[in-house]
C-alpha cells in the first residue's frame, strides 16, 4: 500500500458518521374534535404562528380547499363540517408548500408581503423574491 493509500484509509476512518439529515421544518399537527356536526381545531392558532403567517389567511385557505364554512372563535377554529384531521393536515401542507417554504432552496425561513392583489415571498435564507398567484 502506498503512502496515499494508508492516508486516504486512515482520513476516512476519521471522518464523523454520516447522520441523516432530519426536516428542521415539521409543521404541528391538528389537534381538535368533533362536535356533532362541526369540527374544533384547539391548535390552529399555533400552527400558523408556527408557520410565521396570519392565521386569518391561512384559515382563508384553509377552508376553500376543504369547501367548508368556518371561523375563529377565540383560540379556537369552528369548521361547519365534519373533517377528518388528516385531510386538515393535507390542507395545512399544501399551504406551507405554496405560501411558507422557498421554491429555489426549500428553506422555510421567507417572509410573505401583499402588494395590490399579489402576494410575494421573500427568502431570508437565499435572498429569492418572488410572486404567489392565489385568490385568498
Amino acid at each position: 500500500m502506498t503512502d496515499y493509500e494508508s492516508l486516504l484509509d486512515r482520513g476516512k476512518k476519521e471522518l464523523p458518521e454520516t447522520s441523516k439529515s432530519s426536516e428542521r421544518f415539521n409543521i404541528p399537527k391538528v389537534r381538535g374534535h368533533i362536535q356533532g356536526n362541526k369540527t374544533i381545531i384547539s391548535n390552529f392558532l399555533q400552527i400558523a404562528q408556527h408557520l410565521g403567517r396570519k392565521p386569518e389567511h391561512m384559515l382563508k385557505f384553509v377552508l376553500k380547499e376543504l369547501a367548508s364554512p368556518g371561523d375563529i372563535k377565540k383560540q379556537f377554529v369552528l369548521l361547519g363540517t365534519k373533517i377528518p384531521a388528516s385531510r386538515i393536515n393535507e390542507k395545512i401542507q399544501k399551504y406551507a408548500d405554496t405560501f411558507v417554504v422557498c421554491r429555489e432552496c426549500g428553506k422555510p425561513d421567507t417572509k410573505m408581503t401583499k402588494e395590490g392583489n399579489v402576494y410575494f415571498i421573500k427568502c431570508q435564507a437565499c435572498g429569492a423574491r418572488y410572486s404567489v398567484f392565489s385568490k385568498v
